[in-house]
């Protein structure tokens, strides 16, 4: 039995979508001539994954999504369904058809006699790697329902964390804009209008006055074209960054770069810890678990020592001592580890260093925005400042010319 997508039309001639599950898709279309619909097309899911292949990725769920259904799946496993009825019944609970159709593709293949996580690699973009990998730790282990939860944990921790970096980073973003977009208004509207009078009377402009009147004549006519440029600058960096050599050299100057470097440090090793808790909590190997692991970090230096650091474990070495040599996780975070390895009880140890390295990078985010907002305020003061001088010198210069 697989999964098909179907169009029709309806007896009052509405077109219709969908997803039923059979065993053909002359089975599918006597079902919709049963309705009193008219079938348009019918196709089975996986072949048209396959078709699409070419010129559309297969795919995928937002992280809500992708938490929704972890959790909803981990909840019907342990009610004691088999893993084929906890799919349709998922299936039936979502009210999308994308989703729909996805999960009775996957219920297909696990009737086939696929494991959940062979089924679920049908659709990567979906279910990431890190995710198959623990849920067939938790297949091997006999624990699917626990794994599944942890799963979810994981899943909406990250996102409340990226969440609360995106909005912190925000507020900067918003505060520069409209601070460019009052200077710039000031300079082309109030600063020429003001000065104008000055220019008639035949009085000789200061020095920061005739600046401000020459910068404010080179917006007014290079404005639009200077933001088209670093428009064009913005998108060619981007395209430039899928180059795997500019990208390397880009992530090694951050890691330089005074004020940045401790933020990406802290965000790639918390990122590597959490996903590391999570794999080996669920009874993925360690090596395994740091393979995967390292594929989560962002910054290519990192990763590659990462990966320097896997060999390392590979070859008997301990997990705290080869993550002391690649340079960039925390003294901290390194003695908790090295103390879980030696207690027995690493993957607690994982967990409670992980969120202790989300807690810090929280707060890293906190403080970088607190210094923000009042540099931010001074500089554009500094400005202002400027303009308004330029403003009054003309105005005291003729005052004495009166006196």
């Amino acid at each position: 039995m697989g999964a098909f997508v179907y169009q029709a039309v309806d007896n009052r001639g509405k077109q219709k979508k969908g997803v039923l599950e059979a065993d053909s898709a002359r089975q599918v279309r006597q079902q919709l001539r049963e309705k009193g619909w008219m079938p348009l097309s019918v196709e089975q899911t996986s072949q048209k994954q396959k078709r699409g292949s070419l010129f559309e990725r297969s795919p995928g769920l937002s992280v809500p999504e992708l938490a929704l259904v972890t959790r909803q799946l981990a909840t019907l496993i342990a009610a004691g369904l088999p893993i084929d009825e906890s799919l349709r019944a998922l299936s039936e609970q979502t009210g999308k058809q994308r989703i729909k159709a996805m999960i009775l593709a996957i219920r297909a293949k696990v009737l086939e006699g696929y494991t959940l996580a062979k089924a679920l690699a049908e659709y990567p973009r979906a279910f990431p790697h890190l995710y198959r990998s623990t849920v067939a730790a938790g297949e091997h282990a006999g624990h699917l329902d626990g794994v599944l939860n942890r799963l979810a944990d994981y899943t909406e921790s990250r996102q409340a964390a990226d969440q609360k970096i995106k909005l912190a980073a925000m507020y900067p973003v918003i505060l520069t804009l409209v601070a460019v977009g009052i200077v710039s208004w000031l300079l082309t509207s109030v600063v020429p209008d003001i000065v104008e009078v000055f220019m008639k009377n035949g009085q000789e402009l200061p020095g920061l006055t005739s600046f401000m009147l020459s910068l404010s004549h080179f917006i007014s006519a290079w404005g639009l074209w200077t933001l088209g440029a670093l428009v064009i600058g913005v998108i060619m960096f981007n395209r430039a960054l899928v180059n795997p050599a500019f990208r390397r050299r880009y992530h090694h100057f951050l890691l330089h770069l005074p004020g940045i470097r401790g933020f990406v440090k802290e965000a790639n090793t918390a990122r590597f810890g959490s996903t590391l808790a999570i794999l080996t909590s669920s009874g993925v190997p360690l090596v395994d678990a740091m393979k995967i692991a390292s594929q989560v970090v962002t910054n290519m230096p990192i990763q590659e020592s990462l990966s320097g650091a896997t060999v390392s474990v590979s070859e008997g070495g301990s997990l705290h001592k080869a993550l002391d040599e690649t340079g960039y996780f925390p003294p901290i975070m390194l003695h908790m580890i090295a103390s879980g390895e030696n207690s027995g009880e690493l993957d607690s140890m994982l967990a409670r260093t992980a969120a202790q390295q989300e807690t810090a990078l929280e707060n890293t985010v906190s403080a970088l925005v607190k210094i923000f907002e009042p540099l931010m305020l001074l500089v554009m003061g500094g400005i202002v400042a400027l303009i308004v001088a330029a403003i009054m010198l003309p105005i005291l210069e003729l005052q004495k010319m009166v006196q």
